[in-house]
């Protein structure tokens, strides 16, 4: 027993409510369960009692033990004052208020239908990364639609919080976040730190200065990451150390970025190795004046793939680090990345500055982006298929990954659409 469940169990009165009484005999009645509080305070606010004839406004506290009162400290806390009712599992200490009173209490053990409980723990204590997996099948399709429709906005929402957060600190300028989120993501998962690192570290505004010369911008970037080597006998790499040394002492960049140890080299393919994902980073700031109005002015994905399918230089089409030649052609920014960075850098651009700007329509056209792009082929979209589940878009791999992370591996089916009505099919 725990007090999520509890909290299930009040919210929707999936208990025998004939003759409840007090743990001190008083009749209760309950007109109000009210509503569901997920901030700090009681548990539920604005419901309505009947205590003993006489009707309680107030808010309910639950309790897995009534001594659980006093290890909370809840008899200190002011937010607490307005408690009309206790509701526990077990009653094992009579709980009194500040003045002395009894704090009603009503206990729940022996009132909640068996098959309800054995459904719950059967959840809990299911070993499948998809807690509902043996009984997915019985759920309407309905009510896992919603569902799918609810957590698509969630991861959303939570991603466009990121951005949100990057654009405060940054002044709120657009430009300047949009470049630093997306150097983020271009280090995908494993150099996505020192990226954002470097991009904080380095001003879009400093490359800009230098949009019409290439090796000047590469210089920035690889001097800044700390990836230029020491010592080189190539003509390209002599240039790009001359170029840095005299744009570092002008923009006081030495020793800012990320150390060497910082970028991630093993468990990758040559073509995503950081110094190939920079090389294609200074390409796309030298063709585009403006990053933030590109993406969002940006009519479909296919005008956004081909902004992000940028071609390295020469040099990093034949090297995938300094100074070690690749034995064939190192590919440029394939679909499949370009489809990521549309995905976790477009769209969510695109979804915080629509809350920014309170502009639904531009949230709307981030969703026909997500829906544009294929889905995501990964273990757990395999795991969701196998359940019957269509994955066809990309909205579809979204949501379904945001279930799973945030849903079905914390076990959280008391908030989740497909568990509720398992529990009520109890």
């Amino acid at each position: 027993m725990n007090e999520d469940f509890l909290s299930f169990v009040w919210r929707y009165q999936y208990f025998e409510a004939s003759d409840l009484r007090s743990e001190s005999g008083e009749l209760v009645r309950i007109l109000q369960p009210g509503q569901h509080n997920t901030n700090a305070g009681p548990d539920f606010t604005n419901a309505r009692v009947v205590i003993d004839e006489v009707e309680w406004a107030g808010c309910v506290e639950m309790h897995v033990y009534s001594s659980d009162w006093q290890q909370h400290r809840h008899a200190q806390d002011a937010a607490y004052e307005s408690v009309v009712l206790h509701v526990v599992w077990e009653d094992d200490r009579p709980v009194r208020r500040d003045d002395g009173t009894l704090l009603p209490t009503l206990s729940l053990k022996g009132r909640v239908a068996g098959p309800v409980r054995e459904r719950y723990e059967q959840l809990m204590n299911q070993t499948d990364p998809i807690p509902c997996a043996p009984q997915f099948g019985e759920v309407a399709a309905i009510r896992k639609l919603s569902m799918l429709d609810r957590v698509l906005l969630e991861r959303l929402d939570k991603k466009a919080d990121l951005v949100l957060s990057l654009w405060e600190m940054n002044g709120r300028d657009w430009e300047e976040t949009t470049y630093q989120w997306l150097a983020q993501h271009f280090g995908f998962k494993l150099n996505a730190p020192p990226f954002l690192r470097l991009a904080q570290q380095l001003p879009l505004k400093t490359l800009q200065k230098h949009r019409d010369n290439s090796l000047q911008i590469e210089a920035l970037l690889f001097g800044t990451a700390g990836l230029l080597p020491e010592t080189t006998t190539n003509d390209y790499v002599l240039i790009l150390k001359q170029e840095y040394k005299f744009l570092a002492a002008k923009y006081r960049l030495k020793g800012k970025g990320p150390g060497l140890h910082e970028w991630k080299f093993m468990r990758l393919r040559p073509a995503g190795f950081p110094t190939v994902r920079l090389a294609q980073l200074a390409v796309l700031i030298q063709q585009q004046s403006g990053l933030f109005a590109a993406l969002c002015s940006a009519p479909d994905v296919a005008i956004l793939r081909k902004m992000f399918r940028v071609t390295q230089s020469d040099y990093w089409r034949e090297h995938y680090h300094f100074g070690k030649v690749a034995k064939g052609k190192v590919p440029a920014l394939g679909a499949d990345a370009a489809d990521l960075l549309i995905i976790n850098v477009a769209v969510p651009l695109l979804t915080a500055y629509a809350r920014q700007r309170d502009q639904p329509a531009l949230l709307d056209k981030a969703l026909a982006w997500l829906e544009q792009l294929p889905a995501e082929n990964n273990h757990l979209t395999r795991q969701w298929e196998e359940l019957g589940m269509r994955v066809k878009t990309s909205a579809d791999s979204q949501a379904l990954i945001e279930w799973y992370n945030h849903y079905c591996s914390a076990k959280r089916c008391l908030e989740c659409t497909v568990g509720l009505a398992l529990l009520r099919s109890a």
